[in-house]
């Protein structure tokens, strides 16, 4: 079988032992143990070799692609024009989550005592949640986006912070001359190659990995808290495939001249992967080489696009952000404004551009736009049985969203190099 079809196969086996085990053993001790002593961490054993490899690739892929690039001119109108397509992908998507929302109304009916239950089961999560939010968004997040110790943030997992210092590895290599910069950049070059193939490597255990990260979900949760809060899931996931294959599909014809038929078929292994791990950082290597080698689009833009997009371009997760605002507000009864809910739009986006590309790292500064609107912010813990499989949902949004502003940034530097030809 292919990798995509083994990972898949992989992915629905492990769900359907896992929700048969919930069944006829659910909440036995037993299986407590076996899915906290075994199956996770198994998983994220898997997860971590994937995502050891973050750091060394976006920092020889960006600073290589910057410098592929050739002159300060040439990055700032790439820059432009993908931070351009970043921000209208990213307000499309939001815009088409509120507008769900306010039509479907998936909060009106829940029952409360679900949401008690709900509430009792995950205060813990979401405190922890909480804790983390507190700062996560400000003039600092501004500060240390130039980072004072380039290897503290990269050990702290500031992705933005590290993307950055890379770019100024790629700006220097444009300065100082050919001559000079070709040892460094050969350098970057062979630690990218490296990195890939560690990556392919770890890649060859995916469908046991994929089998179990989604059996540890499912043996524990089953399918009665999901259940509970079907409209909203159901309203979250319609919009992410709506976004996907439609939002998406006009991107590529009118912006990127490109079939998505064609550009789906070549992009499914990196859609699996993205939803098998929930990680836009793990994915990242894959996305790069199917970009790069099936998409076909230059490696010096692939280098600086993609990269950049696993940290910045967060579709998926500001549809759910605006989403899950405008739900929870419908559960606590909370009445939002038109103006109230423009301000959801803008923060949805901001946040998603500060969102950690790892399992659940929007959760903390959704946590963040909640109390800015008047939201309880303990409603968060409504969600967090939910939020794994919208996690896994929308993370394949997003890392799609970092190939189709791939794509268009190609095809309007095509036209460019042709008007200069």
């Amino acid at each position: 079988m292919s990798p995509h079809t083994r990972i898949l196969t992989g992915l629905v086996a492990g769900a359907s032992a896992g929700t048969l085990v919930n069944v006829f053993a659910g909440g036995s001790p037993l299986l407590i143990g076996f899915v906290a002593n075994v199956a996770e961490p198994l998983g994220r054993v898997w997860l971590n070799g994937l995502i050891m490899v973050v750091v060394p690739l976006i920092i020889s892929t960006v600073a290589v692609g910057v410098a592929g690039l050739g002159s300060l001119a040439h990055v700032g109108r790439i820059g432009l024009l993908t931070l351009l397509t970043f921000l209208l992908l990213t307000a499309a998507a939001t815009l088409l989550g509120l507008v769900a929302v306010n039509v479907v109304q998936p909060g009106a009916g829940l029952d409360p005592a679900v949401t008690s239950r709900l509430m009792e089961t995950y205060r813990g999560q979401a405190q922890g949640a909480m804790g983390l939010a507190q700062g996560a968004l400000g003039i600092n997040t501004f500060v240390n986006m130039v980072p004072r110790n380039p290897i503290g943030a990269a050990a702290n997992g500031e992705m933005l912070a590290v993307i950055v210092f890379a770019l100024f590895i790629g700006v220097g290599l444009t300065l100082v001359g050919r001559e000079r910069a070709e040892p460094l950049r050969r350098l970057l070059e062979s630690l990218g190659e490296v990195m890939v193939a560690i990556i392919g490597l770890v890649m060859m255990l995916a469908p046991w990995a994929v089998f179990a990260l989604i059996f540890a979900v499912t043996a524990r949760f089953g399918y009665d808290v999901l259940a509970s809060l079907i409209a909203y899931v159901v309203t979250v996931i319609v919009c992410l495939a709506l976004f996907l294959f439609g939002g998406y599909a006009t991107a590529l014809r009118v912006l990127a001249h490109r079939s998505p038929a064609e550009f789906f078929r070549k992009a499914r292994i990196v859609m699996v992967t993205a939803f098998s791990t929930s990680s836009s950082n793990a994915t990242l290597p894959t996305t790069l080489r199917v970009t790069e080698e099936e998409l076909r689009v230059p490696a010096h833009i692939a280098g600086f696009v993609v990269p950049l997009g696993a940290t910045m371009n967060m579709n998926g997760t500001a549809l759910f952000e605006g989403v899950t605002v405008l739900f929870l507000a419908q559960v606590f009864g909370v009445e939002l404004s038109l103006a109230a809910q423009v301000v959801v739009l803008l923060m949805a986006v901001v946040t998603a551009i500060g969102a950690a590309g790892v399992p659940g790292g929007s959760i903390p500064l959704l946590i963040m736009v909640l109390g800015m609107v008047g939201v309880p912010v303990e409603g968060i813990a409504i969600v967090l049985g939910a939020d794994r499989i919208l996690d896994m949902c929308r993370t394949t949004v997003n890392v799609t969203g970092d190939m189709v502003t791939a794509t268009i940034v190609d095809r309007f530097e095509r036209g460019e190099r042709t008007a200069v030809t």
